[in-house]
C-alpha cells in the first residue's frame, strides 16, 4: 500500500503543481512538455500497481485488490476487468504464435507479413522503424483496447469495452462479459468527470495539458515495456506442440531501466522474467526471485544489457516478420 501511495502522491502532486503554477500559454510549452514526461513517468507507477492488483499480487484480499485496481486503472482510462482477462491470456500463452495476446508477430507467408515487408522495402529500414515506433507508441494502446491490435488473429477483432458482436466475444466468456461492461462503465464515468472538470472548473485546454499530456506518456511507457519484454531479434515464438508455458515464460527478457525508473515503475521491466514464471510474486520480492532464477537457470534466463533506447530502435527496425526454423519461429533479417 505504501508503494501505491507513493506513486499516487507523486502523480497527483505533479499535476497539482502544474495546474497551479504553469500558465496555459505557448510561451510555457517547454515547461508543459517536461511536466508531461515527468508526470507521465510517475503515473506509470500507478498503472503498474493496478496491474499487480489484477494479478492478485498486491495483497491477500480479492475484493480489496479489485477495488484498488479498478479505481487506479479507471483513473487512467484503463478498463480494469476486461484488460485483466486479456492480460491473463497473454500470460497463459506467452510468445505463442497463434494463441498469444499482444505483440504477436506476423508469420511469414501471410497477407499481413507480405504487406509489412513491402512497406519496409518501399520506405527503407530506418524510415520504416520510425513509422513503426510512431504507430505503436502513439496509437498502439488504444488500438489494442478497441480493436485487439497485435493480438492473435484467430480470435477475430476484440474490443475491451464491448465484448459482444460485431466484435469477437471469445476472450470474454461467461461472467467476463459482464465484468467488461462494468469496466467500460467506469471508464465512461471517468470521461464524464473529466468533462465536468473541463467545463465547470478549469477549461478544456487545462485538462488536456494537466491530464491528457501525462496519459499519452503513460501509454507510451506501457507499450514500450510490453513490446521489449517479449520481442527482440533473438527471441523466438512457438506454436503447436513446440510451445509450453515454461518455454514461453523464458522467452521474456529483462532490461536495464536504471534505479530511478525501477523505483518509480516497481521494477516492471527489469524483473519481468520472474513475473511471467509466477505473476503472483509481488514486485518487492521480484528482484530476489530474479536472482534465484538467473542462478538456477543461467542457460534460460534472459537479460539484455543493451540500453533501452537502442534496443527499442533495433526491435522497431528488425522485428516484423517471423519464419519457421528448427527452433521455433524467428524474426527474418531486415535488409540494412
Amino acid at each position: 500500500m505504501l508503494h501505491a501511495a507513493t506513486s499516487v502522491v507523486l502523480t497527483v502532486g505533479a499535476g497539482a503543481l502544474a495546474w497551479r503554477f504553469i500558465p496555459t500559454t505557448w510561451v510555457w510549452a517547454p515547461a508543459w512538455l517536461i511536466y508531461m514526461l515527468v508526470c507521465g513517468t510517475f503515473a506509470t507507477g500507478v498503472w503498474v500497481v493496478a496491474h499487480e492488483c489484477g494479478h492478485r499480487a498486491f495483497c491477500n484480499g480479492t475484493k480489496l485488490q479489485d477495488a484498488i485496481g479498478f479505481t487506479l486503472h479507471t483513473a487512467l482510462l484503463v478498463p480494469y476487468f476486461s484488460w485483466q482477462r486479456s492480460h491473463a491470456i497473454h500470460h497463459a500463452k506467452t510468445n505463442h504464435l497463434t494463441e498469444g495476446e499482444t505483440h504477436v508477430p506476423k508469420a511469414d507467408g501471410t497477407a499481413k507479413a507480405s504487406r509489412a515487408e513491402r512497406t519496409g522495402q518501399r520506405l527503407g529500414s530506418g524510415p520504416h522503424a520510425v513509422v513503426t515506433l510512431f504507430g505503436r507508441l502513439g496509437f498502439g494502446w488504444p488500438a489494442y483496447l478497441f480493436g485487439g491490435a497485435t493480438g492473435a488473429t484467430g480470435r477475430g477483432v476484440t474490443n475491451h469495452f464491448w465484448p459482444r458482436k460485431p466484435f469477437s466475444p471469445v476472450i470474454f466468456p461467461g461472467r467476463w462479459a459482464r465484468k467488461a461492461f462494468i469496466s467500460a462503465a467506469g471508464v465512461l464515468a471517468m470521461h464524464i468527470l473529466l468533462l465536468w472538470w473541463a467545463f465547470a472548473m478549469s477549461g478544456l485546454t487545462t485538462v488536456l495539458l494537466v491530464y491528457g499530456g501525462p496519459l499519452i506518456i503513460v501509454n507510451c511507457w506501457l507499450v514500450a515495456y510490453t513490446w521489449l519484454q517479449h520481442t527482440d531479434v533473438d527471441i523466438p515464438h512457438y506454436d503447436g506442440d513446440d510451445w509450453s508455458f515454461v518455454r514461453g515464460a523464458f522467452c521474456t527478457v529483462d532490461r536495464p531501466y536504471g534505479s530511478v525508473v525501477d523505483f518509480l515503475h516497481h521494477r516492471i521491466g527489469s524483473t519481468h522474467v520472474a513475473h511471467h514464471i509466477d505473476a503472483k510474486i509481488p514486485h518487492y520480492r521480484a528482484l530476489a526471485a530474479t536472482n534465484a532464477i538467473a542462478a538456477a537457470y543461467p542457460e534460460f534466463y534472459r537479460f539484455d544489457p543493451t540500453p533501452v533506447p537502442k534496443a527499442l530502435w533495433r526491435v522497431a527496425r528488425d522485428c516484423h516478420v517471423v519464419r519457421k526454423t528448427a527452433d521455433g519461429w524467428r524474426f527474418k533479417a531486415t535488409a540494412q
